[in-house]
């Protein structure tokens, strides 16, 4: 198993995230071979609370072209967590 400070890279902090924040969802950028269960693991034990669900999207890194040289950035994984009803999470202050 994974060490769960390695899964969690850092939460995605966009104007869509913070919206859905509003629902009690929240967006991590996570390792790419993690699982949706070692996820909401990690999650659960890092943040001190309870995981309703998690979903995933693998994002393919764009092509591009610097200074004639073809290349490709990195490929990630997001991951959204949806908190049970009365839970919050506030990554703000770091690592508990």
């Amino acid at each position: 198993m994974k060490n769960i400070y390695e899964i969690i890279k850092f939460p995605v902090v966009t104007e869509k995230s913070t919206k859905a924040s509003e629902n009690n969802q929240f967006v991590f950028k996570v390792e790419i071979n993690s699982s949706k269960d070692e996820i909401k693991n990690a999650i659960e034990k890092v943040f001190k609370v309870k995981v309703k669900a998690v979903n995933t999207i693998k994002v393919k890194g764009k092509r591009k072209i610097f200074k004639g040289t073809k290349g490709k950035r990195i490929d990630y994984k997001k991951a959204v967590i949806t908190l049970l009803k009365g839970e919050t999470l506030d990554y703000s202050g770091g690592v508990n």
